[in-house]
């Protein structure tokens, strides 16, 4: 009697193994699919040097799955909430669903000192650190990408700068005069006229022609210079 409780004590042990061996196999699947969706949106978004920290979450320990598990990626907005699923393909046809709690840290720039709105910036104003940016949806990762840019609203000495903060400063005003400038097969012609829109490089206006009085769209070169929309933006 004893041997035989102690040969079903070992067929439990080896199955209670068996099943642990199996959730953590599938918990490293899900964690390691977790880190290549982050590091695919850390490298979208320029992020430097960026490092992470995962912990897999599962209300339940996933069954045993005859064949390989499938993962699938259900929600990877938020890094602090991801969402996946491990399906086992085999006759039970289960689906077991994981959390991933992730933090994200990265280079990003920050401000270096306070700055006001519409205020364009330089390189004085900001610098790069190491910040948490889990919550945070489009920290800014160099600072070329800060450089000459305008702020669009007040910001304290130390915030992480986000894309959405950021605007290409106003080259052309209402009523400002400006140049018409278009080129083709080596000819350029220049027209003055009157910008009836404010637009910062590359934007879209409405220009009056002085002479002519038409109203045409021209895009934004620079202060004081718009061309045809049809024509690529210049250097």
């Amino acid at each position: 009697m004893i041997a035989f409780h102690k040969a079903t004590l070992s067929i439990v042990i080896c199955l209670l193994c068996a099943t642990v061996g199996a959730a953590q196999s599938i918990s490293l699947q899900i964690e390691q699919a977790a880190r290549e969706e982050l590091e695919r949106q850390a490298a979208g978004s320029g992020l430097g040097e960026p490092q992470f920290e995962l912990s897999v979450v599962s209300a339940r320990p996933a069954p045993a799955c005859a064949a390989p598990v499938k993962i699938e990626t259900l929600d990877t907005r938020q890094p602090a909430r991801m969402r996946f699923a491990a399906r086992c393909p085999d006759g039970r046809g289960w689906r077991h669903d994981f959390t991933v709690r992730a933090r994200v840290s990265a280079l990003v720039a920050v401000t270096a000192a306070p700055v006001s709105m519409n205020q364009t910036l330089s390189d004085a104003d900001v610098t790069l650190e190491r910040r948490d940016v889990s919550n945070i949806p489009d920290p800014v990762g160099t600072l070329d990408a800060v450089a000459g840019q305008s702020s669009r609203r007040s910001l304290r000495a130390g915030e992480i700068l986000r894309a959405s903060q950021l605007t290409a400063p106003i080259a052309v005003k209402r009523g400002d005069q400006v140049i018409m400038q278009a080129q083709h097969d080596g000819i350029e012609v220049s027209m003055a006229g009157e910008a009836l829109d404010a637009g910062a490089r590359g934007a879209v206006v409405r220009v009056r022609n002085s002479a002519s009085g038409q109203i045409v769209r021209m895009r934004v070169l620079g202060a004081g210079a718009v061309q045809p929309v049809e024509l690529p933006l210049g250097e």
